[in-house]
């Protein structure tokens, strides 16, 4: 079976931290894009930053094989290198006090499941055009910002 190659950008954005937030996704395959974005009133750019992830995954309907960009240390290294000693923990960070946003990473590490996923650091606000769009449906998906 061939396993359909994906590329996706995400991004977070919050006016305030906390304060008003939003994500967005650039999801690339087979020369065809799609953008999702959203956002919510009151929450943190972390959080904002997950939900791009978590959402870009989930419109996916079968496994794929996924690139998948953000400028987002927390969610890239979070993924990468943390997330299996927050679970072995339970949930706990090296200090034991509880993960932030464990509920997120919980519905993220379920959705990473189902992909085979490259995790890339970008650096944001740099020139790269996958990143840049990313951005603007983030700014986009802001409460109140929409179009």
């Amino acid at each position: 079976m061939t396993v359909e190659q994906v590329t996706i950008y995400t991004d977070g954005a919050c006016k305030g931290n906390p304060g008003p937030g939003g994500w967005g996704a650039l999801l690339s395959f087979q020369g065809q894009n799609r953008e999702l974005c959203g956002g919510e009133i009151h929450t943190t750019n972390n959080r904002m930053e997950l939900t791009a992830v978590i959402e870009a995954l989930r419109v996916l309907k079968r496994p794929c094989a996924v690139t998948l960009h953000t400028d987002s240390k927390y969610v890239q290294q979070g993924i990468s290198e943390w997330v299996k000693n927050w679970q072995r923990n339970g949930w706990k960070t090296a200090d034991r006090k509880p993960v932030k946003n464990a509920d997120l990473w919980l519905i993220l590490v379920e959705e990473a499941e189902r992909h085979e996923i490259d995790w890339r650091w970008v650096k944001g606000h740099a020139g790269d055009p996958g990143n840049e769009r990313a951005d603007e449906l983030a700014n986009q998906g802001l409460p109140g910002e929409q179009l």
